[in-house]
């Protein structure tokens, strides 16, 4: 489902291929919005647990967008542990996480699961970030993930994941967590854009030429 492309020279040792010059690494995740808004006729009829339904498609795109998102944690752990850690690493590691939660975002918009405007602010963050980090590379920094916005990166998986549940387990329950979950989620998203500019705002000072 992942496509992994590896790019090294021919010849080096394990160390040198930890180096961004002799290795480029392209992640792109599985296209599971496919089985968020494509009603495939070999489905099987939804799962039924008292008022609690959920549609065979909403958690084969759960169980994928789970296991997308645990390789945020596992990659990191590899670069610490044989001493990976590059500014390539740096640079794509946060920048995986913003092509993962857009793209589920988007769908649930679709699916009338998440407000617009949430999705609005949350994508709208990760691009300014995202901005940021080009910025910095003119100046030759790099802007590393924060504490604060690996913190939104978690919020958001978690609420993302209980509204493609259906808010299960709460649902039996009569809470809605997924809703104050995705709220939550762009209150942390929105304050730790915030503190990346506010920690950066020397990189956006003009400098006479």
């Amino acid at each position: 489902m992942w496509n992994l492309v590896i790019c090294k020279d021919q010849g080096r040792n394990f160390s040198e291929f930890a180096q961004p010059h002799y290795a480029c690494t392209y992640l792109s995740y599985p296209d599971y919005d496919v089985f968020l808004l494509v009603n495939f006729k070999f489905y099987p009829e939804p799962i039924h647990w008292g008022s609690f339904q959920l549609s065979v498609n909403h958690l084969i795109a759960a169980v994928i967008f789970l296991l997308a998102a645990s390789t945020d944690g596992i990659d990191g752990y590899i670069a610490r542990k044989y001493n990976m850690v590059t500014n390539l690493g740096k640079l794509l590691d946060p920048l995986a996480d913003k092509l993962l939660v857009s793209a589920v975002l988007i769908s649930l918009v679709e699916l009338g699961r998440c407000d617009s405007w949430i999705a609005i602010v949350i994508i709208s963050r990760e691009f300014a970030v995202t901005g940021l980090r080009q910025v910095a590379l003119l100046e030759g920094k790099v802007v590393a993930a924060s504490k604060w916005g690996k913190i939104k990166t978690v919020t958001q998986i978690v609420a993302i994941s209980l509204l493609l549940l259906n808010n299960f387990p709460f649902q039996f329950v009569s809470i809605p967590v997924d809703d104050i979950a995705i709220w939550a989620a762009a209150i942390i998203t929105i304050y730790s854009g915030v503190d990346y500019f506010v920690k950066n705002k020397e990189l956006l000072e003009l400098h006479n030429a």
